[in-house]
C-alpha cells in the first residue's frame, strides 16, 4: 500500500498546468473549510470501504428497525397487513421514478457528496417515521391500560367502557373512537418510505460503483464482502434495538397494567428513530469528505491510457439511450435480473414479516421475535458473507463457477422453505380455532360484542375467548396489582371434572376471588382470568430458528458472487446505470408487488379483526395452519422458477472475466496485451 501511494505521489508531481489543478481538485479530500493536507492521507479505498460499510450498517439498522416494529404500528394505528405492505413499498415506488436518472447523471458528478446527500435524505425519513408519535401521542387505547388512567377514569382493564366490556342485553350505539383518522398516519408513513427510496438509490448505486472504480479488480470481491459484512451488522443491531424499545411501554413514564407478553402490549416503537436520525447525519458528513476520485485510482487510469472523458465525461440523453440498448441485448444481465426478481419476490415476506411470522406462529413476544431475528439468524448471514468473500478472493473462481453456486443457493433455499411448512405449533393452531368459535358463538351473540376491543380471557379449560363479552361474563374484580378476574361467564361450559387441575394463571384468579369472599362453584358460576391462555411453542420456535439460521448462511454466501456477475457482465462505463436500472426493475417487479401480495395473503387468513365503526382495523388472530402452508408454498415455487433463469446465466457466463491478469510493473507490453484481450470479451457480452 505504501509503495502504491509513493508511486501515486510521484505521478501527481509530474503533472503540469490546468490538468494538475483539475486533478488536485478531483482527488482532494474534504469540502468547504473541512479540507487540507491533513485529511489527504485518508484518501484510500480501504478507508472508504470501512466508512461506506458503517454507513450502510446504519441504513440497515433503520430498515430492520422498521420491520421489527411493524406489528406494533399495526396495533397502534389499527392498520391491516395489506396496508402496511403498501407502506413498505413506498421506497421502491420512488426508486422506480428516480433510480435510473440519479444513477446516470449523479454518477458522473462528485459521487461521495451525492452519497452523503442521500444519507441526509435518509435522516429526514427517520424524522417522518417519528412524526405520528409527536403528533398523536401514544393513543387512548394504550393509555387506558396504564395505572394512571385506570385509577382516574372508569375503564375496565380491556380498554373499553364498563357497559361495553361485559355481556349486554341491549345493542350499544356505535361511537367513533377519539383517535387520529385512519388516513393521516398511513400517509405519513408512506411519505417517509417514499423519501427513503431516494436516499437509498443514491447510497447503493453510487456507493458500489465508486468502490469498484477506485480499487483493483482483484481487491473488489474482498472489499464488497467486508462492506457487506459491516452492513450485515445493521439488521442485528436494528432488530436488537427494536427488541429493547418494545420492552418499554409506548409511554415509558406511565405504569402499564399488562405485561409485554400480552398481545395488547404496545412498545415504545418511536424511541429508535431519534437515535437513527442523529447517526445518519453524522455518517453523511464523513462519507461526503472523500474525493471525487481516489489518487491511486486516477494514477492507474491515466497510466493505462484511459482518458478523463471516457470515465467522468458529460453524459447526454442520446448516450443514455445507447447504454440502455446495450443492456437490453446483454443476455447475462437480462437473465440475471429476471432470476433475481423471482427470488426477491418469493423471499420478500421473510425479510419484512419474519418477526410477525414468529409472533403469530409460535406465540413469542415482539421483543423475543426481534431479538431472535436480529442476533442469532443474522450472525449466520454475516458469517456467510465473510466466508464467501474469502473463498472468492483466495481461489478466484470463474464466472461460471459463481453462477453455478447461485443455482445451488436457490435449491437449498427452496428446501429450507419447504421445511418451514412442517414446523408449526399445534397448540397455537388449536387455540386460534377456539377463539374463532367464541366469536361466532350463539351464546355471546346475545351480548352484542361487535365493537368490544380485543381483550382475551382464559377459561379453566385453557380455552381463550376474545373478550369477557364473548365469554358472556357479568362481573369483574380487580386487585391492587391490576389483575382482573371475571365471573358469571355463561358462555364457558361448566364441564370440569372435580379432580381437574387449572392453569397457573387461572389458579391465581381462583385464589383472588376467594380472598374477596366471592362464592362460586366451578359447576354453577363459570369464571375466566384476564389474558390469553398459556401456550408452549418454544421447542418448535427453536427448530424454526435453526432452519432459518442455515438459510441465512447459505443465502449470504451468494451475495458477493451475485453482485460480481452484475458488475462484470457490462462494460466499465455502464456499471452505474446497470445498477440503477436493476434497482428500478427490482422495485417494479418484486419489491413493490411482493409485500402487497403477501400482506393481502396474511389478511386473507385473519380470524379476528379489531373491528371499529369505520374499519376492520388490525388483525389480532390468524389461521396459523393454513397461513403456514400457503405462504411458504408460494415462496418456494417462485424461488424455484427463478433458479431456471440462473441456469441460463450459468450457460452464457462462460465469456465473462471476473479478475484482471496479474499486473507486471516491469513488463508494460504485457499490460497492453491484457487490455487488448479484454476488449472482445466485453463486446461479446453486449
Amino acid at each position: 500500500m505504501a509503495s502504491e501511494e509513493t508511486e501515486t505521489s510521484e505521478f501527481l508531481k509530474n503533472r503540469r498546468g490546468p490538468e494538475k489543478q483539475e486533478e488536485n481538485s478531483d482527488t482532494t479530500c474534504g469540502f468547504w473549510r473541512f479540507k487540507g493536507p491533513t485529511l489527504q492521507r485518508f484518501a484510500s479505498e480501504n478507508l472508504y470501504m470501512v466508512i461506506y460499510g458503517i454507513a450502510g450498517c446504519f441504513l440497515a439498522i433503520a430498515f430492520s428497525y422498521f420491520n421489527g416494529t411493524l406489528t406494533t404500528l399495526e396495533k397502534r394505528y389499527k392498520i391491516p397487513t395489506k396496508i402496511t405492505g403498501i407502506i413498505s413499498v413506498g421506497n421502491d415506488i420512488s426508486t422506480v421514478f428516480c433510480s435510473a436518472f440519479l444513477a446516470y447523471y449523479a454518477g458522473r458528478g462528485h459521487r461521495p457528496r451525492w452519497i452523503g446527500f442521500g444519507l441526509i435524505i435518509l435522516a429526514i425519513f427517520c424524522l417522518l417515521m417519528l412524526s405520528p408519535q409527536l403528533i398523536y401521542g401514544p393513543g387512548e387505547d394504550a393509555l387506558k391500560l396504564t395505572r394512571e388512567y385506570g385509577e382516574s377514569i372508569d375503564h375496565t382493564l380491556n380498554g373499553t367502557k364498563r357497559d361495553e366490556a361485559l355481556c349486554q342485553k341491549e345493542k350499544p350505539s356505535c361511537e367513533e373512537d377519539q383517535e387520529p383518522s385512519d388516513f393521516m398516519p398511513i400517509m405519513l408513513f408512506f411519505l417517509a418510505q417514499f423519501v427513503c427510496g431516494i436516499g437509498c438509490t443514491l447510497f447503493y448505486t453510487l456507493g458500489l460503483s465508486y468502490m469498484d472504480d477506485n480499487s483493483k479488480k482483484s481487491k473488489t470481491p474482498a472489499m464488497i464482502s467486508w462492506s457487506a459484512f459491516l452492513r450485515m451488522l445493521g439488521p442485528a443491531i436494528g432488530y436488537s434495538l427494536a427488541s429493547v424499545c418494545l420492552r418499554l411501554y409506548i409511554d415509558p413514564f406511565k405504569e402499564p397494567l399488562i405485561t409485554n407478553k400480552d398481545p395488547r402490549w404496545l412498545g415504545a416503537w418511536w424511541l429508535g428513530w431519534i437515535l437513527l436520525t442523529v447517526i445518519l447525519l453524522i455518517s453523511a458528513f464523513f462519507v461526503g469528505m472523500f474525493p471525487k476520485e481516489m489518487p491511486s485510482a486516477r494514477a492507474r487510469r491515466i497510466k493505462a491510457g484511459t482518458g478523463v472523458e471516457s470515465q467522468l465525461g458529460e453524459r447526454s440523453f442520446k448516450d443514455m439511450v445507447q447504454t440502455l440498448k446495450r443492456l437490453a441485448v446483454n443476455k447475462v444481465y437480462i437473465y440475471k435480473t429476471i432470476g433475481s426478481n423471482l427470488y426477491f419476490f418469493g423471499y420478500m415476506p421473510y425479510w419484512i414479516f419474519t418477526p410477525k411470522y414468529i409472533e403469530i406462529q409460535f406465540r413469542q413476544s415482539a421483543a423475543m421475535a426481534n431479538m431472535a431475528t436480529g442476533t442469532v439468524a443474522l450472525g449466520f448471514s454475516a458469517a456467510g458473507i465473510l466466508l464467501s468473500g474469502y473463498v472468492v478472493s483466495k481461489f478466484k473462481p470463474s464466472a461460471r463457477a459463481m453462477a453455478a453456486w447461485n443455482c445451488v443457493v436457490d435449491y437449498l433455499t427452496v428446501a429450507g422453505i419447504i421445511c418451514y411448512i412442517v414446523i408449526g405449533c399445534e397448540p397455537s393452531d388449536r387455540m386460534n380455532s377456539m377463539a374463532t368459535l367464541s366469536a361466532g358463538d350463539s351464546c355471546s351473540a346475545s351480548c352484542h360484542c361487535d365493537y368490544v376491543h380485543f381483550a382475551p380471557v382464559c377459561s379453566p379449560a385453557n380455552e381463550t375467548y376474545i373478550s369477557p363479552c364473548h365469554a358472556g361474563c357479568s362481573e369483574k374484580l380487580t386487585d391492587d396489582l391490576g389483575r382482573a378476574s371475571y365471573s358469571g361467564c355463561k358462555c364457558i361450559p361448566s364441564s370440569l371434572a372435580p379432580n381437574q387441575t387449572f392453569p397457573d394463571e387461572v389458579s391465581v384468579s381462583v385464589s383472588f376471588l376467594s380472598i374477596y369472599g366471592v362464592y362460586f362453584s366451578i359447576f354453577q358460576n363459570q369464571f375466566a382470568s384476564d389474558g390469553v391462555c398459556p401456550v408452549d411453542c418454544y421447542d418448535q420456535f427453536l427448530i424454526y430458528l435453526a432452519v432459518m439460521c442455515i438459510l441465512k448462511f447459505v443465502g449470504a454466501t451468494g451475495r458477493s458472487t451475485d453482485l460480481l456477475l452484475v458488475l462484470r457482465c457490462v462494460p466499465e462505463e455502464d456499471k452505474t446505470i446497470a445498477l440503477g436500472i436493476g434497482s428500478m426493475l427490482f422495485s417494479v417487479m418484486s419489491f413493490i408487488p411482493s409485500p402487497i401480495v403477501f400482506g393481502w395473503l396474511l389478511d386473507s387468513y385473519c380470524l379476528v379483526w379489531g373491528k371499529t365503526c369505520s374499519t376492520k382495523g388490525n388483525c389480532w388472530l390468524y389461521d396459523t395452519s393454513s397461513l403456514r402452508y400457503t405462504m411458504n408454498l408460494v415462496s418456494a415455487v417462485l424461488i424455484l422458477m427463478g433458479s431456471f433463469w440462473h441456469i441460463a446465466v450459468w450457460y452464457y457466463a462462460k465469456d465473462i472475466k471476473i479478475f484482471d491478469e496479474e499486473e507486471l510493473k516491469d513488463n508494460p507490453r504485457k499490460e497492453e496485451l491484457t487490455e487488448l484481450k479484454e476488449k472482445p470479451i466485453k463486446s461479446d457480452t453486449n
